[in-house]
């Protein structure tokens, strides 16, 4: 009998803190040496079952036992293990050895039906002392205990953390030859316990419960296996094992606890929700750190410093071996001055800052969520329990070549390609399902409707996701069918209902359109908000104009387009009257808005093949322009509409060249008269100067910038104050170099030539009015460009409103 075998009598209980790597290697090497017939766990019994498949080569932490009710898929717990957390490590030692393991904790169908009323997902904390471990939720945590501070504080430390680190994660100990396994155990049991008798519970209750049903547990692995059984367990709850209790008086505890049907699974976990600012109430400061002095051989600071070296010359920066080793030396001489047994993450910080980072926290940010917390995603082999939506995402996820990652990453779609499309369309899916594993950004460099932008990252608690939705199919194609449909039926806005359509084409799912779309025409025709429809608007037009990338039927879109944009142009002009401010500049968003959807709506391509001057027909058309034309008009000439929508729409007649220029300017000068009151003179400046192009429409329109200067050097005083806002808002929004041109022309006075003093003139290098015969060269390639070279040859002028169409 051994020194070890000599001390103990009764069950080995060894009192951990989870996720540290000294509480790891010391629960190893007590294993090795105790050779226990049955390993007891903190943990849900229910999972005993997925135990055997953390012997799968293709499990790798960090994962997590996911536990959620089978009617409410989002009500769930889990229990992240990383490969330094000391239950997976007794886990991997029971299968290697032959030896059963199993969960004792409180039963997963308890804890996820014992929360409170305001909380309705709830996360496993920690059951050292930072957190219970249960899952179950406490809303008044302020007042618990945390028995790590009260130690650090019995200590003389004012750092628990540190003070935990010092004294197990970087002892090296605990299971060296020639020295006790169980010394470590020994020392920290006998510590919990002194923390007990001084404060009692800790402001635990719920922790009398569970440790109820462990004593239960432990007494019928004894029954079972004899004394020679090993329980790892929170350092919290081992004083508690040990004390005497009847079976009769743990029962009793146990009676009437609420229930809950659930199920359970292995999930993958990542290093960053490993980590206590995630949320996470049983989280580190470094599970990065953690993981690497778990699995160091030998030599702890020199390999983390080599590894920190790697990253930073990845990032291109100058990091020699010198460097390292400068950084090593000065890590030991902090570790001394501080009176630590070994350079802990606060040493080694120190000498990356000063050494490999030259003073700069830039790059020690880098290191910091790259090394110190982690960027790792951990797997599960397909042997584990999983609903069927959760499968067919994984084969989709294969199929498609998108494995999922912890580390965000930006992907580039050309929907031109099949797999690039199938991507965008199972993207757009898990959309649908309320499932953002991806986030669709503006691509870069292109603004074609053939190509998109995501950001991707994978977090755990998308695992959750998974599994509410899963009631809604067993595909992701068939789930998010019926989920449109349903989120179709039960919308109250029209414009919800467009933007779910535009949805169903990009995520591919045309079964769903038909209820979709009858929605949608109720809706429409309920709805008499001009202003909800103009939101409505854009959405379907969208559909109608790019639907056919993905080579979708947009068809049925085209009659409820038609019909909305017709409700529009009826209803806008009286709903524009007398609108104040807020109100006027909402609206001028939706107009600009429709402006956008009725020009793309008379493209061809969009079911518009008629003549400008032929009636509305469904699916748009030019007739749709001309309608929309006469609708700006109106407005421009009303006086009972808001400058700001005034000036806008003079402004878009000028672009559509359905305004003369010169007509422009009297229009201009007439409000700008002193007769109008400087406010409203402002805000229809705003309107029509403003947005894109008004700076460069000022630089080579010098008869406008001449009106615009000439009134506001007119502004009285006592009336500038309060237009300068408008101005401000309008003119800042301008690039600087146009900023600068209009200064330049303003300074020497607009339509005065600098080449003839006196003398009125266009801008240099540019002419009175434009050239058409020189704009005529460029048309081939205009057209090449466009995919107009086709089409039927037709005269200049109408060549060029067909390329400014």
């Amino acid at each position: 009998m051994n020194e070890t075998e000599g001390r103990r009598s009764g069950p080995l209980l060894l009192g951990v803190r989870h996720h540290g790597p000294g509480s790891a290697r010391a629960v190893r090497a007590a294993l090795r040496a105790v050779r226990p017939k049955a390993v007891l766990i903190e943990g849900p019994p229910e999972a005993d079952a997925l135990i055997p498949l953390a012997a799968d080569p293709r499990m790798r932490p960090p994962v997590a036992l996911l536990a959620h009710a089978v009617d409410e898929p989002g009500r769930s717990a889990f229990w992240p293990l990383a490969d330094f957390s000391p239950e997976w490590v007794a886990i991997r030692w029971a299968l290697e050895h032959g030896v059963p393991a199993r969960f004792i904790d409180l039963p997963a169908t308890h804890t996820l039906a014992w929360e409170t009323a305001d909380e309705e997902t709830v996360t496993p904390v920690d059951a050292d002392g930072s957190g219970d471990g249960s899952g179950v939720p406490d809303t008044d945590r302020r007042m618990r205990l945390d028995p790590l501070a009260a130690l650090a504080e019995a200590a003389g430390h004012d750092d628990p953390e540190r003070w935990w680190e010092d004294v197990v994660e970087h002892r090296g100990g605990s299971g060296d030859q020639g020295r006790d396994a169980l010394a470590a155990f020994t020392a920290v049991a006998e510590a919990m316990t002194a923390v007990r008798e001084t404060y009692g519970g800790g402001g635990r209750d719920r922790d009398q419960v569970r440790e109820a049903h462990m004593r239960l547990q432990l007494r019928a692995a004894q029954k079972e296996f004899g004394a020679d059984v090993a329980v790892v367990c929170g350092a919290w709850h081992v004083p508690a094992l040990r004390a005497r209790s009847t079976v009769a008086a743990d029962r009793e505890l146990l009676k009437g606890l609420p229930k809950v049907r659930t199920d359970m699974t292995w999930v993958p976990w990542t290093s960053r929700r490993l980590a206590r600012s995630s949320g996470y109430g049983a989280g580190i400061d470094s599970p990065g750190w953690y993981g690497h002095l778990f699995r160091a051989p030998d030599r702890p600071v020199e390999r983390w410093l080599t590894k920190v070296a790697g990253l930073l010359r990845e990032e291109d920066r100058i990091v020699s071996s010198a460097h390292v080793i400068e950084a090593v030396r000065l890590a030991d001489t902090l570790a001394v001055m501080r009176g630590r047994p070994l350079p802990g993450l606060g040493e080694t910080t120190d000498a990356v800052r000063a050494v490999l980072c030259e003073g700069s926290d830039v790059p020690l940010a880098l290191v910091h969520d790259r090394l110190v917390v982690g960027d790792v995603l951990g797997e599960v082999p397909e042997a584990a329990p999983a609903v069927p939506l959760q499968r067919d995402l994984a084969r989709e996820q294969r199929r498609l070549r998108l494995k999922p990652e912890a580390l965000e990453r930006e992907v580039e779609l050309d929907l031109r390609k099949e797999t690039d499309a199938g991507r965008s369309r199972l993207l757009h899916r898990l959309r649908l399902l309320g499932i953002g594993w991806g986030e669709q950004t503006r691509s870069r460099g292109s603004t074609g409707t053939f190509r998109e932008t995501w950001r991707l990252r994978w977090e755990p608690e998308l695992s959750v996701r998974v599994a509410e939705a899963g009631v809604w199919g067993t595909t992701v194609e068939s789930a998010a069918t019926a989920r449109a449909e349903a989120d179709a039926e039960q919308a109250t806005a029209l414009a919800d209902v467009t933007a779910l359509a535009e949805q169903c084409l990009l995520a591919g799912v045309p079964d769903a359109l038909p209820v979709v779309m009858r929605a949608l025409a109720d809706r429409a025709a309920l709805d008499t908000d001009v202003g909800q429809l103009a939101q409505a608007l854009p959405a379907l037009v969208r559909s109608l104009r790019y639907g056919d990338v993905r080579g979708t039927d947009t068809r049925a879109l085209a009659e409820v387009a038609a019909g909305l944009a017709e409700r529009i142009f009826v209803g806008l002009p009286p709903a524009c009257a007398a609108l104040d401010p807020d109100a006027a500049q909402e609206m001028r968003g939706h107009v600009d808005a429709v402006h956008t959807a009725v020009g793309l709506l008379g493209e061809p391509g969009a079911g518009a093949d008629a003549d400008a001057d032929e009636p509305l027909a469904p699916g748009g058309g030019r007739g749709l322009r001309g309608r929309w034309r006469a609708v700006l008009r109106t407005l421009s000439g009303r006086d009972t509409v808001p400058g700001v929508l005034r000036g806008r729409a003079v402004r878009i007649l000028l672009d559509e060249g359905e305004l003369a220029a010169a007509e422009a300017a009297r229009l201009m000068g007439l409000v700008l008269s002193p007769g109008t009151p400087p406010a409203a003179a402002a805000a229809w400046v705003e309107g029509f100067v403003g947005g894109g192009g008004g700076g460069m429409l000022l630089v080579h329109d010098e008869r406008l910038l001449g009106l615009v200067d000439t009134w506001l050097t007119g502004v009285p005083a006592e009336a500038f104050t309060d237009v300068l806002p408008l101005l401000r808002r309008t003119f800042s929004a301008y690039e600087p170099g146009v900023r600068r041109t209009i200064g330049e022309l303003v300074r020497r006075g607009p339509g005065e030539r600098t080449d003839a003093p006196g003398q009125a003139g266009p801008t240099p290098g540019f002419g009175a009015d434009a050239d058409e015969e020189r704009a005529v060269a460029v048309l081939p390639v205009l057209r090449l460009l466009l995919g107009l070279d086709g089409t039927d040859e037709k005269a200049p002028d109408n060549d060029l409103a067909e390329v400014g169409r």
